[in-house]
């Protein structure tokens, strides 16, 4: 059974998305306050954390940073829930690394939809060999780890998908709708920006594939071939 971690003050919405999830098959907590996050990520870590920004305490934002700035917390998938619904928002939070974006209202159905197409992405099996190579670069599909020339690189889940999917289908132009439908796994109604965002957090974690990646203009990306 997989657990999920609910960090929400309304006690009336908390209660409702618990309820849907547990409805669901899934195990789920609730924090009302962004300094109980933390703390409770690190006695039981969750599989997925729902966060809303508004938090009392610390907002929501700065969690999301925490959560990505330790190797323990890293890894884990984050769905921001949040009143606020303008694109700029939006990307804010996709820059700190979370991996979705709910605004409210919403259906607490679409969230449990969204929750477990997130899991089900996260924790999918890799190719037999579970190892993807390109150049200094390796992949272990099932221990989700990156390494480049040996050192490990930390990617937020949906990073990790998305570069997974890039080195599954190297040398084919992929549109911002395909990785949307492929990786997401849903219509996204972030937009296709937030394709661009993650790749873009992809070439700053790791430098060699500014190049490697290129961007196909309006239509989408392609990971090339690596040099023999």
């Amino acid at each position: 059974m997989s657990r999920v971690l609910v960090a929400e003050d309304d006690a009336d919405i908390a209660d409702l998305v618990r309820h849907y999830l547990q409805k669901a098959g899934f195990e789920a907590d609730v924090v009302g306050s962004g300094r109980d996050v933390l703390p409770h990520v690190r006695r039981s870590a969750p599989d997925l954390i729902i966060l809303d920004v508004m938090l009392p305490g610390l907002d929501g934002l700065e969690v999301c940073r925490a959560i990505r700035a330790d190797v323990n917390t890293a890894g884990i998938p984050v769905i921001m829930l949040t009143a606020k619904g303008e694109e700029s928002d939006r990307i804010v939070g996709l820059e700190l690394g979370a991996d979705d974006y709910i605004t409210k209202p919403f259906s607490p159905n679409e969230v449990v939809a969204r929750v477990r197409a997130l899991l089900r992405r996260a924790h999918r099996s890799g190719p037999p060999d579970s190892r993807l190579t390109y150049g200094p670069l390796t992949v272990d599909v099932d221990r989700h780890v990156v390494r480049v020339n040996g050192d490990e690189v930390r990617l937020t889940a949906k990073e990790f998908l998305l570069l997974q999917y890039l080195m599954q289908h190297r040398g084919r132009v992929l549109s911002r709708d395909l990785l949307l439908s492929d990786v997401w796994g849903y219509s996204y109604t972030g937009g296709t920006r937030t394709v661009d965002v993650h790749v873009r957090r992809l070439r700053e974690k790791l430098p060699f594939l500014s190049e490697a990646v290129v961007t196909v203009k309006q239509f989408g990306y392609k990971l090339l071939d690596p040099p023999p």
